[in-house]
């Protein structure tokens, strides 16, 4: 999803265009649901709105094409890439932070902003990210095993592995991975460590895994649960997702949009749990005494259904099939 981030000084205004981009085939990067999210996120000419995840810019540089002169995006990223990426626009109307999820209210701190118009989550990881072998998330290649989001903080998963406990190693790759043979996979792991190989690249954690596992899906790598697991963890994705959500109800103006792109069920089940709490009240028996209109009402409404890439677009870039939207909208309700 956890540790908190340090705080990151606020960059000067850059000087190029962003390159609209965040998944990608090999050779070029698409935004996922790219007019979806920003049309969710029912822009208003002169707001101010945050987009999460700058990624490479995509989502960021449709945002902007629909401001007016007055308007404002802050984004943030804590891959350093999607950061130089994101400095070389040339923008006034734009500023983008090194942080992590969980710091979006320093952001706000140090903007000094009181409330928005709009958020814009768009979580998993990149295919930029992906497609560099050194940066460890693939088992495509064989690089060094780092798969650190932010590389400027944290263990890598070379150094995770080199002393996680094997029941520990287990319980991570069955919740984060939904691996069945998560058992099979952290014992043959940690034997490789016992037996004193150290486990430093993606390609040699890729086949300890793969001669852990009896049966595999078809078309799947049997690396895929354990690379998605341990990513998860080491970057402590779902707990930062956690903490963001409840900073941007609080964030959010009367009438603003809460925008969230999800790429598997466990980020997913966070974020729909968390609108249906906001707008749920809890039932009341018919005898008691305070009536459901008096209670408090909802902060937070959802607005529409979950959105799925639509078949074109999947075909233009598999690697978006898996994503799901959902939007919710801040009431007047304090």
């Amino acid at each position: 999803m956890m540790m908190g981030a340090n705080s990151a000084p606020k960059p000067p205004p850059s000087s190029a265009p962003a390159s609209p981009a965040i998944m990608s085939t090999a050779s070029a990067h698409i935004t996922v649901l790219l007019n979806e999210a920003v049309d969710a996120l029912n822009i208003k000419p002169n707001g101010t709105y945050i987009d999460g995840t700058f990624g490479r810019g995509g989502h960021s540089k449709k945002i902007l094409s629909k401001l007016g002169n007055a308007g404002r995006l802050f984004a943030m990223d804590r891959d350093l890439a999607a950061i130089e990426t994101g400095r070389q626009i040339q923008d006034a109307r734009f500023c983008i932070e090194h942080r992590h999820f969980s710091e979006i209210n320093q952001l706000a701190v140090v903007n000094h902003l009181t409330s928005v118009d709009g958020i814009l989550l768009d979580l998993g990881i990149s295919s930029p990210q992906i497609d560099e072998g050194e940066r460890g998330f693939s088992f495509r290649f064989d690089g060094p095993l780092d798969m650190r989001m932010d590389q400027t903080r944290g263990k890598t998963v070379a150094e995770l592995l080199s002393t996680i406990s094997e029941q520990q190693l287990g319980e991570v790759i069955k919740h984060y991975g939904e691996e069945r043979f998560a058992k099979q996979v952290a014992r043959a792991i940690i034997k490789e460590r016992t037996d004193g190989r150290a486990i430093t690249t993606t390609g040699q954690l890729a086949a300890i895994v793969a001669s852990a596992i009896p049966k595999v899906e078809p078309g799947q790598n049997p690396a895929t649960r354990t690379f998605q697991a341990l990513r998860i963890f080491i970057n402590q994705e779902l707990e930062e997702l956690s903490l963001i959500l409840p900073q941007c109800l609080s964030l959010l103006a009367a009438g603003g949009r809460l925008v969230v792109i999800s790429f598997h069920s466990l980020e997913d089940r966070i974020v729909k749990r968390f609108i249906q709490n906001e707008q749920n009240r809890d039932d009341l028996p018919a005898n008691f005494p305070i009536k459901a209109k008096d209670l408090p009402q909802p902060r937070l409404v959802s607005i529409g259904k979950a959105i799925k890439p639509s078949s074109m677009e999947i075909k233009q870039n598999v690697r978006c099939r898996s994503a799901i939207m959902r939007v919710a909208e801040r009431t007047t309700t304090a």
